[in-house]
């Protein structure tokens, strides 16, 4: 796991969390890029991308 800078990797587009509602929420937005998974905070695009390795997100991601 890694932080990079949004234009280090450009994936094709990001997910933004069904619980985003534009109110100030705590949000984060996702996208896949190559072997990785993308990671953002939702009000802060130009931020930096928290960038994991597709095997480890998936695991994560079976876990919750």
């Amino acid at each position: 796991m890694k932080i990079v800078r949004p234009a280090t990797e450009a994936p094709s587009s990001w997910i933004r969390s069904s619980y985003s509602n534009g109110a100030g929420g705590e949000c984060v937005e996702c996208a896949h890029a190559v072997d990785k998974a993308l990671v953002r905070d939702s009000k802060n695009a130009e931020g930096p991308v928290l960038s994991v390795r597709f095997h480890a997100w998936r695991a994560f991601i079976r876990d919750l």
